[in-house]
């Protein structure tokens, strides 16, 4: 099973572990519209699967900034963050930040993300919201690239996250990260 940190102290994970080459599974969570969303499985773009423990933190805050500039450049991708954050405080934050170029999801309801992508987190001063983690998902529905942050307070890397969407979202773009 997957792992990470707080603050240097081991942080047990729950749920279901999924990999590079699974299925990546289908699930819904609420917009902050109050509508349900649904991420995973095939679709008709490559997709980002951004999960934060809560945007009310500096580092979530900031990374989904970074993700709403970076991946908007990106053809033929759809980017979600996912926090167990309400919806309501999902949309004050996409005002008050300007968050227009990707999507944000509350998993707070059922846990469904943390729990098929065993990113929930089992124990420690952080029970119940989600691990730092980030799932690229080719259109067949495929999980190309997973990261899980080893510290949930530092950012994730950027870079191979990105280059794996790239290669997912437009083939012909080759950056050497290994995505397939």
């Amino acid at each position: 099973m997957s792992s990470t940190k707080l603050k240097g102290n081991p942080v047990a994970l729950a749920g279901k572990e999924i990999n590079v080459g699974d299925k990546a599974p289908i699930v819904k969570v609420v917009a902050k519209d109050l509508s349900e969303l649904t991420i995973g499985g095939p679709s008709d773009k490559a997709q980002v699967i951004v999960i934060v423990p809560s945007l009310d933190t500096a580092v979530c805050a900031q990374e989904t900034r970074t993700f709403n500039t970076k991946a908007a450049a990106i053809k033929d991708a759809t980017v979600v963050v996912v926090s167990m954050d309400l919806p309501f405080a999902m949309g004050r934050f996409c005002t008050t930040e300007g968050i227009e170029n990707l999507q944000v999801g509350s998993d707070f309801r059922e846990k469904a993300t943390a729990n098929a992508y065993g990113v929930l987190i089992a124990d420690g001063p952080l029970k119940g919201l989600s691990a730092r983690a980030i799932f690229v998902v080719d259109k067949s529905g495929k999980v190309v690239y997973k990261e899980i942050c080893p510290e949930i307070t530092e950012e994730p890397n950027y870079e191979a996250a990105l280059c794996a969407l790239k290669e997912t979202a437009a083939p012909a773009h080759h950056c050497g990260c290994g995505a397939k």
